[in-house]
């Protein structure tokens, strides 16, 4: 497929020649048309050439990219073919490229495959983010599951543990008499003490 641009300024027979392939693929079971080659024609001699990466469809289809371009900044679908030729003397940029090969009907492009990847850097943000967020959402799961119950009850008794079985000699330790007007009174000295369930 050749571009003629005629004479545009001081450039005089300027072409641009897309060299296209046809291949069959089992596994999609149809044809696909992919850019192999990029060639800058100037007063009929090839003054540059690009190979072409990642510029494909199936036959039935068109190929659309926003930038198609020889640039770095563009993602670089167009590199050149060799270091000793022209081509890095160069630049090349199609915005809003778009091609056919085959099965063009009424002059019309059919339904184009997009250059854009289904893993682009925004999706690629995307998906770490929701991941981010399903694992904090699973810690918080898992902390209030095994969280206890926050029912509080307070039980005060005195405890046998602390209490044992009293015996005869030990009962002028365990009480102090209280002596007050005649009457004589015994006070424990160990008082109750009282525990908290939570």
């Amino acid at each position: 497929l050749s571009l003629k641009f005629g004479d545009i300024g001081n450039l005089q027979g300027l072409a641009i020649r897309f060299l296209l392939t046809t291949s069959y693929y089992q596994l999609s079971v149809q044809n696909w048309f992919s850019l192999h080659r990029l060639q800058l024609l100037y007063n009929h001699s090839i003054q540059a050439t690009f190979n072409a990466t990642r510029i494909y469809a199936p036959a039935s289809y068109s190929y659309h990219c926003e930038h198609v371009s020889s640039l770095q900044r563009y993602d670089a679908l167009l590199i050149p073919s060799s270091a000793n030729d022209l081509s890095k003397l160069w630049e090349v940029t199609f915005i809003d490229f778009k091609i056919q090969s085959f099965n063009i009907q009424e002059g019309h492009f059919a339904y184009a495959k997009d250059c854009a990847s289904f893993f682009s850097p925004a999706i690629l943000m995307g998906l770490v983010m929701s991941l981010i967020l399903l694992l904090v959402l699973a810690y918080a799961l898992h902390m209030l599951i095994h969280l206890k119950s926050l029912d509080r009850h307070y039980e005060c008794k005195a405890s046998p543990a602390y209490f044992g079985q009293m015996k005869d000699n030990d009962i002028g330790d365990e009480k102090e008499p209280l002596r007050s007007g005649g009457n004589e009174s015994y006070e424990l000295r160990n008082q109750q003490f009282c525990k908290i369930y939570i």
